[in-house]
């Protein structure tokens, strides 16, 4: 019996160690799986050695992993000493031999594996989903970075508009692609099949990027609803009771939800081509369209208020926030405007000065505005879900896509990040208690 409770005991204290001897073995195994990928040159024999190399990634243990990614960043980073010495070869000599002597140096084995792993069917997923584990482990892993690094260039470049094809979703589009709009859908969640089939009849579309290497894979879909006037709240346009309008007379489609559904291809810029496609597309269809507009969270509103309170002196701006912790404020008519009053200037503010390393603080309107829209109008109590209150303080925002302007709102804010909006959103901003701080 004692030795049977020394047993348990040890048990306990044992495995971390051990567990993560054997997380190391599992990790060098792949690795030298991988090693070998980089070292064949037969094309029937490379494609089998590929196979292994991602049956011992698909193998790995959760826990083997993070010592996996680490021997990738050591074992396959460019040689200190050729790159030194092609670099001096080229500062010496810039010719185009010694160019391409320092290119083939500076491109590193962890490239070259990718390249051959992308050949082989799965290959691109497996990479997708390294670089997906990556990006979630960088902060605690710095020299995971050149890993993001490759496969970031390397996804630029596979992932480019002449690969992708254009797909609308219906409901005739096969099953094993809608669960996975179901699964991905990250702005306004999808409770069903039947929420589903009403975001997908006569007067809504949605439209979805895919890319050969992943077929039944959407890399990032767009659900649009066609309507008369920009919308100004977003659970109209969610109800499953919504009747169902006809589309041709609809002179605006109100773009409510892009989701980018691959983590891996983070920084890979789908969402331009998509937008632009899908008015062209739509406005082929539906000549009477002349308006494309979002009806767009601003999901860092909230945090930015709370980062900025020790700035606030004014009492009832004071108590508006406060307010914003009461459960049910927006049933409560005279609280609501008075919260109105205050909290929709400080949101212009927010939108349009509020920036972070030189471009707008809030993620959706650097997208929109870097893809040449203009933020166009504030809209109050417009997400009354639990977390459109928490992050927006129930506000969303309408971002118009001119299409005559997007180019020249594009050059402007890559060149000069400058917001374009209205001027009544702008007037709102001056009247933001913070703006004589900014």
């Amino acid at each position: 019996m004692v030795a049977s409770l020394f047993n348990r005991l040890v048990r306990k204290v044992v495995p971390p160690a051990s567990e993560a001897a054997r997380a190391g073995r599992h990790a060098r195994r792949a690795i030298d799986a991988w090693r070998e990928l980089l070292s064949n040159r037969g094309e029937v024999s490379g494609a089998a050695v590929a196979h292994e190399a991602l049956n011992a990634y698909h193998e790995l243990p959760l826990s083997a992993r993070p010592a996996f990614f680490s021997l990738i960043a050591s074992t396959f980073a460019p040689d200190p000493a050729a790159l030194r010495e092609a670099c001096e070869a080229y500062i010496a000599d810039a010719s185009l031999p010694r160019l391409t002597r320092l290119q083939e140096i500076a491109a590193s084995p962890l490239q070259k594996l990718c390249q051959r792993l992308n050949q082989t069917p799965g290959g691109t997923a497996a990479l997708i989903d390294v670089r997906k584990h990556v990006l979630a482990g960088l902060a605690d892993h710095p020299d995971w970075k050149m890993i993001d690094a490759v496969l970031g260039r390397l996804f630029n470049s596979w992932f480019n508009r002449g690969f992708l094809t254009l797909q609308r979703i219906d409901w005739h589009t096969p099953a094993f692609v809608l669960e996975k709009l179901i699964e991905y859908e990250a702005v306004h969640e999808i409770s069903g099949w039947r929420d589903l089939r009403r975001r997908l009849q006569n007067d809504r579309r949605c439209f979805a990027f895919f890319h050969p290497a992943l077929p039944d894979e959407p890399l990032i879909f767009i659900e649009v609803a066609l309507v008369k006037g920009i919308s100004s709240a977003i659970q109209p346009l969610l109800a499953l009771d919504a009747p169902v309008t006809a589309p041709e007379k609809a002179d605006t489609a109100v773009f409510y939800s892009i989701t980018n559904c691959q983590p891996g291809l983070r920084g890979v810029s789908f969402g331009n081509l998509l937008i632009k496609q899908v008015a062209q597309k739509l406005g082929e269809e539906f000549p009477r369209i002349r308006t494309f507009t979002t009806l767009s969270p601003i999901p860092g509103f909230t945090a930015w208020l709370a980062r900025n309170i020790n700035d606030i002196q004014d009492q009832p701006t004071l108590d508006a926030i406060k307010a914003l912790n009461t459960p049910d404020w927006p049933q409560q008519p005279a609280l609501a405007a008075s919260m109105k009053a205050v909290l929709v200037p400080l949101c212009a503010h927010y939108l349009i000065n509020a920036m972070r390393d030189g471009e707008p603080a809030d993620p959706v309107a650097r997208f929109h505005l870097g893809n040449g829209a203009r933020a166009e109008r504030l809209n109050w109590v417009a997400d009354t879900s639990p977390r459109g209150l928490k992050n927006c303080a129930g506000m969303m925002v309408n971002y118009v896509y001119h299409l005559d302007q997007i180019e020249n709102n594009h050059e402007v804010y890559v060149r000069e990040h400058r917001v374009a909006a209205t001027h009544e959103l702008r007037r709102l901003a001056r009247h933001c208690v913070l703006a004589a701080r900014t």
